[in-house]
């Protein structure tokens, strides 16, 4: 029972945080001197999107890297009513969207440096591999650099 929890507990700590404030991100990436990964999401009814979260952005190539080198936010859009978010998250994704994502596409998914720059986008499902999503935002960080 001691190793069960003692594994569960790994999982559990190794897993990433996904910010739901732009503002709070841009801080922390200026702090730290991070990228920051913004991920524009229909969880509840967007089958790329949730594609996406599970076979990429919840991988353990992407959680590894981006423990170290990103700050993650997540503006989601959930339409089912289990599903809904608080009041100030909704204002907080919809101005998010309004200046990023003003076509509302889903998935999408931007690269952006400390100052909100955009450095790249993925418009719908990237089709690769966890190692080559990561490869691409580690060229561009290094070129930051």
């Amino acid at each position: 029972m001691k190793i069960l929890a003692i594994c569960l507990l790994t999982i559990f700590s190794s897993t990433v945080t996904w910010l739901g404030d732009f503002k709070e991100a841009t801080a922390e990436a200026a702090k730290s001197h991070k990228l920051i990964v913004i991920n524009f999401s229909g969880s509840d009814r967007c089958g790329p999107c949730i594609r996406l979260r599970k076979e990429i952005l919840e991988s353990t190539t992407f959680e590894t890297y981006a423990q170290s080198n990103l700050v993650l936010v997540r503006a989601d859009f959930p339409r089912q009513k289990k599903n809904q978010l608080t009041k100030e998250q909704v204002k907080l994704n919809e101005a998010l969207a309004d200046k990023y994502n003003p076509d509302g596409k889903f998935p999408y998914t931007l690269l952006v440096d400390e100052n909100g720059k955009v450095l790249k986008a993925w418009d719908g499902f990237p089709n690769e591999s966890p190692d080559q999503f990561v490869n691409q935002i580690n060229q561009i960080a290094n070129a930051q650099h």
